[in-house]
């Protein structure tokens, strides 16, 4: 099978450059799965499960808070918000920012901005927790 270049970063660092054989990735109009020689695309991307497979057909799965992926030549790049692997997600961490965030969406002394800010927590906490969650009842 055909392989091609991905790079992940974020603003802090780069995350994953290597050759692959595909990646599967939350798109903002759905999931979408990407091979060697894809034609070019730019898409945002929305939280999420980000799934690659490399040359050895090892899978690697990371919870994804949102993005850009862009596919030029036989490269993708995907510029991340925020990602982490699912081996690296603190479950219990998780947990307790959905807490925080229900909180203070149910106050009823938040602003427009507190509540905006709220709700994209609580939807990096699920999608953290749904990420953890669906791989380590794979894996049991």
């Amino acid at each position: 099978m055909q392989s091609f270049l991905l790079t992940i970063v974020t603003p802090e660092k780069k995350v994953f450059e290597q050759q692959i054989r595909s990646i599967i990735a939350p798109g903002s109009e759905g999931y979408l799965g990407i091979l060697a020689h894809h034609a070019p695309l730019i898409t945002s991307l929305i939280p999420g499960k980000l799934t690659i497979r490399d040359n050895q057909n090892q899978e690697f799965i990371y919870a994804i808070s949102g993005g850009f992926l862009e596919v030029a030549g036989n490269k993708v790049t995907i510029l991340a918000d925020a990602i982490e692997k699912v081996e690296e997600i603190d479950i219990a961490r998780a947990k307790r920012a959905e807490e925080r965030a229900r909180e203070i969406l149910e106050s009823r002394k938040r602003d427009q901005v507190e509540f905006t800010r709220a709700q994209a927590a609580l939807e990096r906490a699920l999608n953290r927790i749904r990420v953890y969650n669906g791989h380590n009842h794979q894996n049991k």
